[in-house]
């Protein structure tokens, strides 16, 4: 697909000066910004001494152990700390792990006559980065059909997956109707693989078109098995959401997003349709604006005209950033989180129907020890 819209530098009359708060964090900064090997490596030897245990315990509450590992030892630096290089070795072994039991998984799936779309984890990893290893991860994401759930279900139990939450068929029902996900156990850990109809919550109000998905979808190559994945625009986009979600509190979903925006050829007129279209242009500016201050990536146009336009989209990233320094998350449960996650939509409709449906939509877990009548489930 070619490119409607190159990405271009930011122009001056937005841009904005390089964070740096701590040695440590600013070392993080460097070690995963933009720009050449040689810009990159005289950006981090300014910042030293370091305290190494601050730097492990940064870069693994932000996901970016294998970058740092990668540039350090690209460099030949002797510096690196052996809990670095254990940190790095077990990320190495349980992406290996997870990259295994995916492609067991879609193997089960296809030969039931079943489609699932992988869309981070390993396949990210792969396609932003060329290595399984090259990106920090925990669990497998398969988007669905909800049609499919019940004969996943079974699939995955036979492979000793089994979802943390047992409802009773009348609830699943429901359940499926106002939720997104089943997280599944196994022998090796919980929450291991999560099977997903919806790419957030309902009452997020975000209503991607799932079936576009999947007719969009694109093949991919993982470990010498072909499979299919989001295309680059609609992957864009939900990687923008899901670091909304989580209040853009991790390092490595805006590492991701300049990588996805750099490497991979965007049409980004249809990124622009589809933001409009679902409320969340701020969303995404937002975030492609947090990875030019923190990364030193390069803002597409259509992010400039929106930063031009929207003066709340800088407010709201030097609001954010800091607490990302900070390591103070977001209570997700929080009047504060609910309160932002209200604010960074555009659309006063979606802002409205967020709230009614945040109030009407019951949890997993709260499904589990109740049962609601027909009549009152959230529409």
């Amino acid at each position: 697909m070619s490119s409607a819209i190159s990405a271009q530098p930011v122009s001056p009359a937005i841009a904005v000066q390089r964070v740096c708060v701590n040695p440590e964090f600013d070392f993080l900064l460097g070690c995963c910004a933009g720009g050449s090997r040689s810009e990159r490596s005289e950006r981090i030897r300014r910042n030293r001494p370091l305290n190494w245990k601050r730097v492990i315990e940064l870069a693994e509450h932000h996901g970016v152990i294998p970058q740092i590992y990668r540039l350090l030892s690209d460099m030949g630096d002797v510096a690196c700390s052996d809990s670095l290089w254990q940190s790095h070795e077990t990320n190495a072994r349980k992406a290996l792990w997870l990259t295994r039991e995916l492609l067991h998984i879609l193997g089960k799936l296809n030969a039931c006559g079943t489609v699932a779309l992988p869309y981070k984890g390993p396949v990210l990893a792969q396609l932003l980065y060329g290595n399984v290893t090259l990106r920090q991860f925990s669990d497998l994401d398969l988007l669905i059909q909800s049609s499919d759930l019940p004969r996943i279900k079974s699939a995955l139990a036979e492979l000793g997956f089994e979802p943390g939450v047992q409802l009773a068929p009348r609830e699943e029902r429901e359940y499926v109707e106002s939720g997104y996900e089943y997280a599944f156990d196994c022998a090796h850990g919980r929450s291991l693989v999560e099977v997903q109809w919806r790419i957030l919550p309902r009452f997020y109000c975000v209503d991607f078109d799932v079936n576009g998905f999947f007719e969009r979808a694109i093949t991919f190559s993982l470990g010498g098995t072909t499979l299919r994945t989001l295309c680059a625009e609609d992957l864009l986009i939900v990687l923008c959401v899901h670091a909304a979600k989580h209040a853009w509190q991790q390092l490595s979903w805006l590492c991701d997003i300049a990588e996805l925006a750099k490497s991979q050829d965007i049409d980004w007129d249809v990124i622009q349709d589809h933001a409009k279209r679902l409320g969340v242009q701020r969303i995404v500016a937002i975030s492609f604006f947090l990875a030019h201050k923190l990364l030193e990536a390069r803002l597409p146009e259509i992010v400039q005209t929106q930063i031009q336009k929207d003066d709340s989209i800088e407010k709201f990233a030097n609001k954010i950033w800091p607490i990302m320094v900070a390591r103070s998350d977001y209570d997700p449960e929080s009047i504060s989180y609910f309160w932002l996650m209200i604010r960074v939509r555009e659309r006063w409709r979606d802002r409205i129907k967020f709230l009614r449906r945040l109030i009407f939509t019951p949890r997993l877990v709260e499904w589990s020890a109740m049962r609601m009548p027909f009549r009152l489930l959230p529409r």
